[in-house]
């Protein structure tokens, strides 16, 4: 699992760590795994063309230090000073010794440069690129150089993924100890590139449970509910879907096609659109309404495509786990879903979120993980926040966010949210608790989406038949 710590954990680390070490050891750990990255991408270091844009603090120590180990191996290394006077003293002596110089014309040598390392501010940094900091910036992404950011990008909130102004953009970021949520959240992560972690030695002295974390093949492959030789339709989960329209028929069809795909030992449909259902999937069970009729039930998925049907009220009064997705969302009341008994699952997207918060769409996008937490604190409820990286918040404020990895842009389409509620559903009736059935899902539903666009351009029904080999994808040894 890749996990990600807040900048006031990570500086308490290494305080720790710093207290145990020589001077000056922490920042040679750092800048020497630094120099190493950028010596594999650069692939060869002797006459390369190395710019570093240094700022006042460590980060550009960082910077100047791995600098000099690169003109050590017969790099060309200058260094930009975006506050003159205020660089780190010995990472600058370190640099001129080793042959590096001071750019003159920083606009000079970024036209001519094979590497650009931003050190121009680190995790401590808000509110963006400081105005005399933006041209610089500027000209080395408009540059054909790799742009290696120090730790993270300049600019971006290190907590919280936000961009409040200009920011870097790189190539690839090395970031040192652990990750840092902002690397792992958009719009933040979109900043950042390719991740590396370099292990400085913190990890004695980090918390055991971060604040952040992102589950990988492994993790997921051991959550997930494979069927044993005694398992029977009940065993492996009855999940109940009230779903779809007469304007909206097929909603109801993609998310019985999540839960049945999903490893569901039996869907039972309840809505209008239960001859689509049929004519799609003959296996599924359809009922008349009301869903206190349609039996046995494991755990409930109720809105996609509802429009104003009814439907959310009665299962929220039932004792099982209940999503709540997309148009059951509209007006839900926060005081009856915490005066559940049975686990809530709340899938908005960024508009829903931002109706069930009472503030603007934007300030959602702009500030995901604060509006994921926020969402679970006032409902009481599990929070799965679709969008470009969706997160997972549980309503324990003690447990870390979940990031899932696997998002890409091909899931924006219309009626893949249909298809994951149904497959969280069916992860849900199968047993899994829902901070668990939200991450798998989001993990499962993003690996399928990955695996047909490698073809053609993806459709909900495409995520949805991908979603059995996305599954066997993260099991197999």
């Amino acid at each position: 699992m890749r996990i990600a710590y807040s900048v006031e954990t990570v500086r308490a680390a290494e305080a720790e760590l710093m207290a145990r070490l020589p001077d000056g050891a922490l920042m040679q750990r750092a800048a020497a795994g630094l120099a190493a990255a950028c010596a594999g991408l650069l692939g060869r270091v002797y006459g390369a063309r190395v710019v570093l844009l240094v700022g006042s603090g460590d980060n550009g120590g960082d910077a100047l230090y791995a600098g000099a180990r690169l003109a050590r191996r017969g790099a060309g290394v200058a260094a930009v000073l975006l506050t003159p006077g205020r660089a780190h003293e010995g990472g600058l002596a370190a640099l001129r010794k080793a042959g590096g110089r001071v750019a003159e014309d920083p606009y000079e040598v970024l036209a001519a440069a094979d590497l650009v390392l931003d050190g121009i501010t680190g995790i401590g940094g808000h509110g963006g690129l400081r105005p005399e900091a933006v041209p610089v910036a500027r000209a080395a992404h408009g540059s054909n150089a790799v742009v290696v950011a120090v730790d993270l990008p300049s600019g971006i909130e290190a907590d919280t993924g936000e961009v409040a102004g200009e920011a870097m953009r790189a190539d690839a970021t090395v970031t040192f100890g652990a990750y840092k949520p902002g690397l792992l959240i958009d719009p933040a992560k979109e900043y950042a590139g390719a991740l590396r972690l370099v292990g400085i030695g913190l990890e004695p002295y980090l918390p055991s449970v971060p604040d952040l974390e992102a589950l990988q093949h492994a993790d997921v492959a051991h959550l997930l509910p494979v069927p044993a030789a005694e398992s029977d339709k009940y065993r492996r989960g009855v999940v109940g879907v009230i779903a779809g329209s007469t304007r909206y028929p097929g909603a109801a069809v993609l998310a019985v096609a999540g839960a049945l795909r999903g490893g569901a030992g039996a869907v039972r449909y309840v809505g209008p659109g239960a001859d689509a259902v049929i004519a799609a999937f003959p296996e599924a069970l359809v009922h008349g309404w009301p869903p206190s009729k349609a039996g046995r039930v494991q755990a409930w998925v109720v809105g996609p495509g509802l429009g104003d049907s009814p439907g959310v009220g009665e299962v929220l009064d039932s004792d099982v786990p209940v999503l709540v997705d997309a148009d059951g969302l509209r007006g839900l009341d926060p005081d009856q879903v915490r005066a559940r008994t049975a686990p809530t699952l709340l899938t908005p997207h960024a508009g829903e979120a931002a109706a069930l918060l009472g503030v603007a769409r934007e300030e959602v996008e702009g500030a995901r993980l604060t509006s994921v937490r926020t969402l679970a604190a006032k409902y009481g409820a599990t929070v799965l926040l679709k969008g470009s990286t969706t997160l997972v918040a549980d309503p324990d404020p003690r447990r870390a966010v979940r990031v899932n990895p696997t998002g890409t842009s091909w899931l924006a389409t219309a009626g893949s949210g249909d298809v994951l509620s149904g497959l969280a559903g069916s992860l849900l009736a199968a047993g899994l608790a829902p901070f668990d059935a939200a991450s798998v899902a989001a993990y499962l539903h993003g690996l399928a989406a990955r695996l047909t666009s490698r073809d053609a351009p993806v459709s909900a029904q495409d995520v949805a038949a991908a979603i059995p080999r996305a599954w066997r994808d993260t099991t197999t040894p």
